[in-house]
C-alpha cells in the first residue's frame, strides 16, 4: 500500500501533463459556433436611423458578410477602414450594431464612412445572444440562403479575409 502512495503524484503530475498536452494543441482564437451550417437564427429588428424592420431575408441574393460592431468597442475601430474598403470593392455587408446607441452609431458612420448596405440596431443584444456573440468585433459569412458558412472572433484585417474568409465567401458565390 505504501508504494502505490508513492506513485499517486507521479500519476497526478501525468494527467495534469497530458491535458496541458492536449490544451496547448487548441487556437484560442477559435471559438467554435454551434450555428455553423445552420440558418441565422430569426429576427425582426429595426434598422438603425428609422423603424424599418429588417429580417433575415436581408440576406437573400448571395453570400454576405455580417458584422457585429458597436462605437463602444475599440478594436471595431481598428476594423473598420478595412470594411470600408470591402465594401468599395463589392463585398455585401450588413452591420449589426450590437448593444450601443443609435446616436453614437449614426454619428460614428457618418464621420468614418458607411461599408453597410444595411445595419441592424441591436439595442438589447437579442440578435447577439442568439448568434451566441462573444463581444465585437465578429464577422459571420452567410450564404444567399440564410445559412451561416464561417465565424470569426476578432479584427478583420486583409490578412485574415484573404487566408480564411475570403476562400469561404468565394465558395458559396453563386455559380
Amino acid at each position: 500500500m505504501a508504494r502505490i502512495k508513492l506513485f499517486v503524484p507521479l500519476i497526478i503530475f501525468l494527467v495534469l501533463a497530458a491535458l496541458l498536452y492536449l490544451g496547448l494543441g487548441h487556437d484560442p482564437r477559435e471559438l467554435p459556433s454551434v450555428l455553423v451550417d445552420r440558418p441565422l437564427p430569426a429576427f425582426a429588428l429595426p434598422a438603425l436611423g428609422d423603424d424599418k424592420a429588417l429580417d433575415q431575408t436581408l440576406f437573400r441574393g448571395g453570400p454576405h458578410l455580417l458584422n457585429v460592431w458597436g462605437t463602444w468597442c475599440g478594436a471595431c475601430r481598428d476594423e473598420h477602414p478595412f470594411l470600408v474598403e470591402l465594401a468599395a470593392g463589392g463585398i455585401p455587408i450588413i452591420g449589426l450594431d450590437y448593444k450601443d446607441d443609435p446616436a453614437a452609431a449614426r454619428r460614428w458612420l457618418a464621420d468614418m464612412g458607411n461599408p453597410y448596405q444595411e445595419v441592424i440596431a441591436d439595442g438589447e443584444g437579442r440578435l447577439g445572444l442568439d448568434l451566441g456573440v462573444y463581444g465585437a468585433p465578429e464577422t459571420y459569412v452567410v450564404d444567399a440562403t440564410g445559412v451561416i458558412r464561417y465565424r470569426h472572433v476578432g479584427i478583420l484585417n486583409a490578412q485574415i479575409w484573404r487566408e480564411r474568409i475570403e476562400p469561404v465567401y468565394r465558395k458559396w458565390l453563386a455559380p
